[in-house]
Formats: C-alpha cells, structure tokens, sequence
C-alpha cells in the first residue's frame, strides 16, 4: 500500500472518476479502443451481487440472542436423526463426509447455509461461462499433503508413470501463468528482472538465501500440523517467526527494495487477505518455505529448466471444479443445503443440532451421536452451547480478512498493452484499488485459444489492510466497488468498457484467517493438548494414524481456522482426520 499513488480506502470516490477518464483519453490516443462518438459510460456497465448469501447470517441474530440470553428456542417444526452430522459444507466439511464414506459409516449428513456446497471454493457462471466465485487454484501438493494427494490420483488427476507422479496437463495451469502490468507495459512473471536497478537483482538473491536459512533452521509443512505433530510442538525457530510480523523480519534482513517489498506484500495479501505489517513472519515464510523455497528469477538467456515457476492446478471455475467434484463423489450422505445452524448442544447420549431452514422457512432439530463442527471457529464458539476454553480462545485470537470476486463478462477479448502476451493471472503494479490483486481470465484453459471469443476475467481484491473492510464491504452499494474496480483495470485496458457487459461481484465478510503474530503459538499447543490424538483407524481398507484434532467427546471441529489460514490442503486434511475420528467412534 502507499506505493505508486495507491488509493486510500477511505477516500476513493474521486479518484475512480478521475482514472476512467484518464484511461478512456488514453485509449483513444492510443487507437486501442478505436473511435466511438460517444466513450461508454462507467454508471452503464450494469451488476450486482451475487454468490454468497450474507443476509442469511445476519437474519439469524434473533435466534442467537435468545440464546445468548439464556432461553430456549422453540419446539422444531421437524426433527431429523442421524448417525453423523457436519456442520459446514465447505472444503473441509466435504473431506469429513469423504471420508466416513471411505470408512463405511452410514447415517451421514451434511449441512450448510449456503444453496450450494463450497464454501470458499464454489464455482459460478455468466452468460454460460464458467468462472470461479472463489479460490481459483491449487497448487501441485507435497508429500505432507498426502490425503490431497490421494484424492487428486483417484480423481485421475495423478498418476504414477515409469516410476514418477504425472498429473493429467489438461487440468495444469497453461502457459503463460502470470504476467505483470509495470511501467505502462506487461511483463512476464511477477518479479521484473529487466528494467530494473542492479541492487534489485542482489536483493532477490539476499531474500532466496534468507529464505533457505530459515529452512534449514527448522521444517515447513503443509499442512503445518505435520511440523508440530513430528516436533512435538512448535518449532523455537517457529516461535521466533511467529512473534514478529514479516515487515519486521525484512528489516532484520536488511530486504528493503521497493519491487521485493511490493511483491511480498501482494504475495501475504494473495494467500492471507492482508500485508507484511499484519502477517507473522512465520506465516510470510510458510508462503514459500512449506512448498520449494524462493528462487530468484533469472533474465531470459540465464534461465534453466528448473526456473519455469510453480506448476498449479486450475479450472474456468476455480476450485469449485473441485468442490463439485467432492460432492458428486459422494453416495450416501444426505446433503442439505439452505440450512443455518443455530446451536450445537452435546449431552450424555448425543448432540442435538438447531437450524434454520431457509427454503422452508422453519427451525429444525437434528439429532446425531456425533457431529462434526466445520465452521470457521467464530461462528463454531457462538453456536456450541458451553462451548470449551481451546474453542473460545481461538476465536477470540483470530482475526479474518473481507474480499470481494469480480466476474466481468467480455463479449469478446480485450485489445493489449505492450509487453508479455495474455496469461492467466494479470496483475497490476501497486493496483491503485487498494488491496487489488488483478484478475484471471476464466477462458485461459480453453484449447484453442487462438479464435476471439467471449470470457469472463475474474478480479480480486482483499480488504484485511481496510481499517473497516468488514463494514465497507457490507455497507458499500454494488456502484461502489464497480467504479474502484473498473477504475483501475482501464489503465491497461482502455478498451473495457466498449467489451464488458455485466460485472457480478460475491462478498465474503469473513473469507480467511489472517496469520497474525502469536496464533501459531496458540493452534500448535491446541492441536498437541487434543482430546483426539494418539489413535490410528481404517480408511478404504488401509490403517491411518489420525492426526491430533480439537474436539469434545461427541464433538470434532474440522476448519481451515485450526491452521490459522486459509489453504485448500489445510482444510480437506483437517476435514479428512475430523471425519477418520468419527467414523473410528462410530
């Protein structure tokens, strides 16, 4: 932030106003946007919101004030039975239910708020366009992640090849991956090494040499439970990483080079929702010490083989491509959308669980011999009736980042600035959006991509750095973030306006975990002091030692929250383990 003009959250309405302009005199001049009598107008390009539906929470604050005030709620209108219930159909409430399945449980269901399941990672559409309304990648995982592992070869999506894993190159990232506007023209990768000063190119190298030191004084995992579960606790290098934040670090390291510091602080909002001056230094190092370090990138005559970038998996709509896999996976587990959980109460012979329905307009009951809890721990401390001290402290430790997705519906491509060719993730230079992470284009993985067709370009832009993201999210009209938005992308591409037809934006108040200084501290000793630990069960036939999973004793609380942030591998793994453990009760 505060690099290259970048705009203040607070007072944004002028600028936006004054970009536009700008970019549509200097398409013209530029004969990008071509000749038009009249330049489209901003207020034109219509929307909304969609996706996620954030009224639903917030209608349920009668019913937590009840209960908060220590009344009972109501006779149900129906009452349900089950074997096991999850509350939660996000990833990692997908994985549970994956998982019981594996173990043979019957008697399964599954509950979420939302019309569909995902969480985080659901899929959309526009025009009969598929785009993501959420996480849109998943990196290639290592052995650590060997549950996602497992799932990603029973998909087909790996396999094992004259000895070696291949995964299925339909489903990889195509090239070019990622590109970067700067200095008024694209550049290849995310870190420019032409055009810069030399002392930039020694700082890259000072940071790949402060990045291995880092790994050689104590391992990175993802998940990062497989660190504290082999350690027996949180490494003291760890410890050191996590009560600092990455800003602070960086000056330790003497790393103060204004193009390193950008990238490192798109990188923490990217995968965090915040920057260096929230983010623990453990977690800015995780970034990429728990996957294979940081490389210095090399000018193009210097390159090698080993420097084409992290391969990712990726789909038009994102992850939701592999949510909607999960959930076609599975065959017995009642699924129950549109359904709000009101309040988890375990007793001596099982748990009863309170929703409201939505569709139906009506509170019901479940009753269940075990559930498990995949909410993010905030919601889970307010719903769980003498909810424990590990559950309240988490939630009272945690702090969560808005953002918001843009899906922008173009009826055909957008002319281009110079430089680097089209890629799949374009980002902006200090986006003057403030917490703008540039966009993908959800039409990249089609295979011919050589005939102009429609697409859908999909922008992010997370809020966490916002004093009131939270509010400004929630308060703010759809006109709002349209103009900061199309404000911003008009300086590469002048030519928007003339090809957009509707922006879509979908709203996550509380999307991920910010990794703040001392939560690592905190989740390491909850996940090692467990309830649940200790213990191997069957899964598919094969015997699996459980990794320790916070919980009750008819409870298991499964949420990317455990880890402190938000990553696919955190939340199916933990979700797996919650759903191994009950299944192992059962």
């Amino acid at each position: 932030m505060g690099q290259g003009g970048a705009l203040s959250p607070d007072r944004p309405s002028l600028w936006s106003r004054r970009q536009w302009l700008q970019g549509l005199a200097g398409g013209a001049a530029a004969g990008l946007a071509g000749c038009t009598p009249t330049p489209p107008r901003l207020e034109d390009l219509p929307g909304g919101f969609s996706g996620v539906a954030l009224e639903r929470g917030h209608a349920l604050r009668a019913f937590w004030q009840r209960l908060g005030q220590g009344l009972a709620l109501p006779a149900p209108a129906v009452v349900h039975r089950a074997n096991v219930v999850i509350a939660g159909g996000g990833m990692a409430g997908l994985a549970a239910a994956r998982a019981l399945e594996l173990s043979g449980v019957q008697g399964v269901a599954l509950l979420d708020t939302q019309p569909a399941m995902g969480g985080n990672s659901q899929g959309g559409s526009m025009s009969g366009l598929a785009c993501p309304l959420g996480a849109h990648y998943l990196p290639l995982p290592g052995d650590d992640a060997s549950e996602v592992q497992d799932w990603l070869e029973a998909l087909g999506l790996r396999q094992r090849r004259a000895g070696r894993w291949q995964y299925d190159e339909r489903h990889l990232c195509h090239s070019p991956q990622e590109r970067l506007f700067w200095q008024g023209a694209w550049h290849e990768g995310l870190l420019p090494v032409d055009g810069v000063a030399p002392r930039t190119l020694e700082q890259y190298e000072l940071f790949a040499r402060s990045v291995a030191q880092e790994m050689d004084r104590a391992p990175f995992a993802m998940p990062s439970i497989r660190v504290w579960q082999r350690e027996g606790r949180l490494p003291a290098a760890h410890a050191a990483l996590d009560g600092q934040t990455m800003q602070a670090w960086l000056v330790q390291q003497g790393i103060d080079d204004a193009q390193l510091i950008w990238y490192l602080e798109y990188c923490c909002r990217d995968d965090f929702g915040a920057g260096l001056a929230r983010v623990s230094a453990w977690a800015g190092l995780h970034y990429f010490a728990s996957r294979h370090g940081f490389s210095a990138p090399r000018r193009q005559d210097e390159r090698t083989p080993e420097d084409a970038g992290d391969a990712v998996l990726t789909w038009p709509q994102g992850n939701g491509w592999l949510s909607q896999q999960l959930v076609a996976g599975l065959g017995s587990t009642d699924l129950q959308t549109d359904c709000s959980v009101l309040s988890i109460a375990e007793g001596a012979d099982g748990v009863e669980i309170d929703v409201y329905h939505h569709g139906r307009q009506q509170h019901e009951r479940w009753l269940a011999a075990r559930c498990i809890v995949a909410l993010p721990s905030f919601i889970a401390a307010r719903v769980v009736r003498d909810a424990p001290d590990f559950l309240r402290a988490v939630a009272g430790r945690l702090d969560w980042a808005p953002w918001l997705v843009a899906n922008i519906h173009l009826q055909r491509p957008l002319a281009d600035r110079p430089g680097a060719d089209p890629a799949w993730d374009n980002v902006l230079f200090a986006d003057p959006n403030a917490g703008g992470l540039g966009y993908v284009d959800a039409g990249h993985q089609g295979l011919d991509r050589l005939t102009p067709r429609p697409t859908v370009l999909s922008y992010y832009q997370a809020l966490g750095d916002w004093p009131d993201g939270r509010a400004q999210l929630l308060g703010q009209p759809f006109g709002f973030w349209r103009d900061r938005i199309v404000g911003s992308l008009l300086v590469p591409h002048p030519d928007l306006l003339h090809k957009a037809t509707r922006m879509e934006i979908t709203r996550y108040g509380h999307a991920m975990a910010i990794p703040r200084p001392g939560d690592q501290q905190l989740l390491s000793q909850v996940a090692l002091q467990s309830l649940h630990r200790g213990r191997s069960a069957l899964c598919a036939g094969e015997r699996v030692a459980l990794l320790p999973t916070p919980g009750t004793r008819r409870l298991w609380f499964a949420h990317s929250d455990w880890a402190g942030y938000s990553v696919l591998e955190e939340a199916f793994t933990r979700g797996h383990h919650a759903g191994l453990w009950a299944g192992a009760r059962t």
